[in-house]
């Protein structure tokens, strides 16, 4: 499933293309494919977001995050 992208570069983004060559030994078409992913990978999510770590540890607690008696003298 092979997909062709044609583009024009100005002199400025030529010569960042052809540094990125040099220095990582990419051919053009990775260039490109890694690009387009580093600049996916900045882009928000649509969707909820997540909370790391969230549902991983069970403390048997049901209501631990709602009852306040849990918080007393936290911090103290």
């Amino acid at each position: 499933m092979s997909r062709v992208v044609q583009a024009r570069l100005d002199e400025e983004t030529d010569s960042l293309r052809s540094q990125l060559q040099q220095q990582l030994g990419w051919s053009n078409s990775k260039i490109v494919r890694e690009g387009i992913k580093a600049i996916a990978y900045l882009l928000p999510r649509k969707g909820r977001r997540k909370i790391v770590g969230l549902g991983k540890y069970d403390t048997g607690i049901p209501d631990l995050s709602t009852n306040k008696k849990y918080m007393e003298g936290f911090g103290e």
